[in-house]
């Protein structure tokens, strides 16, 4: 029969890289799904944006997402694996011990762990970046269509995470480029420095692009102003993304240019 764990955690402990390299070493088929996690007080939660569900679909493109009830019973070499953002530890390990409301979700999706696992708890994940919180705030924005300046990015990231809109202790996104890349940009901080990862699909130089494209900062004293300010002065008008597609365009053989 299938298998079904859930993986918990605090903000940045590596819960979405545990689990991006778990899915890869498995060789059957695999399920993905990010629970709507619960605040605590002084504790609020990251919004799901679907940052993690993007970048995990991308890696693997045959990754199913569990957000719907499955029609037909799973595969029995099938594996899911499903990511909650939790501040403390269950009481116990056991299935049984599933907050009453992270239960309902399940229950409504059809799905019962066999196995939670959490960061900060259990030995076999690892603790590195597992921090504990006693304060925390959460910005998000959706940047759908958005396209940046590449220089301006960069430079608005280091900004972001060195203190210029508040004390930033997580920051993640997907960013779109002129070029039709896209990247998983990621940030914690007790991390060295900032991942930068590409997204394995690149989109055609036919406008803006249509994938998911979010912010998501988890800190204290966060400016949102500050940063939706210097994001608009960050993002490319349509003229300037022409002006970097057109190029593009007249590389690419005649056949390719349709959509």
């Amino acid at each position: 029969m299938s298998t079904t764990w859930l993986i918990s955690g605090p903000p940045g402990c590596g819960k979405t890289s545990w689990i991006l390299n778990t899915l890869r070493d498995h060789p059957g088929p695999c399920g993905y799904l990010r629970l709507k996690g619960l605040s605590h007080e002084g504790l609020e939660q990251g919004c799901d944006a679907g940052i993690d569900r993007t970048w995990l679909q991308d890696q693997i493109p045959s990754l199913e997402d569990l957000s719907t009830p499955q029609p037909s019973p799973a595969a029995a070499d099938r594996i899911n694996l499903i990511e909650l953002q939790q501040f403390q530890a269950p009481p116990e390990e056991a299935p049984e011990a599933i907050d009453a409301a992270i239960r309902s979700q399940l229950d409504t999706l059809q799905l019962r762990p066999d196995r939670c696992l959490h960061f900060g708890r259990d030995p076999e994940l690892p603790g590195q970046d597992t921090l504990a919180f006693n304060k925390l705030e959460a910005w998000s924005l959706s940047l759908h269509n958005s396209v940046w300046d590449p220089n301006s990015l960069s430079s608005f990231w280091f900004e972001l995470v060195n203190g210029a809109y508040g004390d930033v202790y997580r920051a993640k996104a997907l960013m779109n480029l002129p070029d039709g890349r896209a990247f998983f940009c990621n940030w914690m901080v007790s991390q060295q420095g900032s991942q930068f990862l590409p997204l394995e699909r690149v989109e055609p130089p036919h406008g803006r692009p249509k994938r998911s494209s979010e912010l998501v900062v988890q800190g204290k004293a966060l400016n949102g102003i500050g940063i939706q300010t210097t994001i608009d002065d960050c993002l490319i008008t349509d003229d300037v993304l022409e002006m970097h597609q057109a190029p593009m365009r007249d590389q690419q053989p005649e056949s390719t240019l349709t959509r």
